[in-house]
């Protein structure tokens, strides 16, 4: 039972943590992203470069499980071929690349990832990553942005 309370009170807190301005933005590239005419929503990891898939999992394996798909969203590993990862959702527009992912463990929570690959670029650029509540669409991360409801001010564990 103890181990429950403070685990609940460890997701309790990650989430309250999750509303702050966000402060690593850089303002050129977050200029890019309200552009949302831009963007097409990828709702498949098959739709997206591997090496984008790789930054999520801070440049391991890159295995996220399809949006809906079974995947390993506790710290109680109930099958080691699932990836601890999910895709949400994801958007490409020119050379950007926004993917909002869910991430299982001691507690469940939610990023968003945006990185650049160009046509002729080898390896991506990682442009920020932040943390928040689950996002809907791509509408819902630029409201998150503008109302400052993503997080980036700590180096979380992607």
């Amino acid at each position: 039972m103890k181990h429950v309370t403070l685990h609940l009170l460890f997701a309790a807190a990650v989430q309250s943590l999750c509303c702050a301005d966000v402060t690593k933005l850089p303002a050129e590239d977050r200029k890019e992203l309200q552009d949302a005419t831009r963007f097409h929503e990828v709702r498949a990891t098959t739709n997206l470069p591997s090496a984008i898939l790789a930054l999520c999992d801070g440049g391991g394996d890159g295995k996220l499980a399809e949006p809906g798909q079974k995947w390993n969203a506790t710290c109680v590993i109930t099958d080691p071929t699932l990836p601890g990862k999910r895709l949400i959702w994801a958007t490409v527009g020119s050379e950007y690349y926004v993917v909002h992912y869910e991430r299982g463990g001691i507690a469940h929570t939610f990023h968003t990832l945006v990185a650049k690959l160009g046509k002729n670029d080898a390896k991506p650029t990682l442009v920020w990553r932040a943390v928040g509540a689950p996002l809907k669409d791509y509408a819902a991360f630029l409201d998150a942005l503008r109302t400052g409801k993503l997080h980036d001010s700590l180096d979380y564990a992607h």
